[in-house]
């Protein structure tokens, strides 16, 4: 029997865990999208640390580790962006959802 590529399995695990989160989200009741999104900004606040402690990466002095840093830098600064994304959209539907709890002026 031939074993499988690592690359065919991740992907395969990848696939999967896009359509569990999809079903998962879209299952969960509007009364609880206000606390999730307070718990996913939660979480990329502190995702962003580690991105931009990545983007503020030092050379360890080895040699060769030039290119290593700088892809570290561009892997860190790409996280980050996408991040603070991340965070003013959560913002924004947070803002939405409260929005509709308040009553309407006539």
């Amino acid at each position: 029997m031939e074993a499988v590529d690592p690359t065919v399995f991740r992907l395969a695990i990848f696939v999967l865990a896009i359509f569990v989160g999809y079903y998962v989200v879209w299952s969960v009741t509007p009364a609880l999208h206000t606390p999730l999104m307070a718990v996913t900004n939660a979480i990329s606040s502190v995702i962003i640390v580690g991105a931009l402690l990545a983007a503020a990466a030092h050379g360890g002095g080895a040699e060769g580790s030039g290119a290593s840093v700088w892809i570290s830098k561009a892997a860190g600064a790409v996280a980050a962006g996408l991040v603070a994304v991340n965070i003013f959209g959560g913002f924004l539907v947070t803002q939405r959802m409260l929005a509709m709890y308040k009553k309407k002026q006539k």
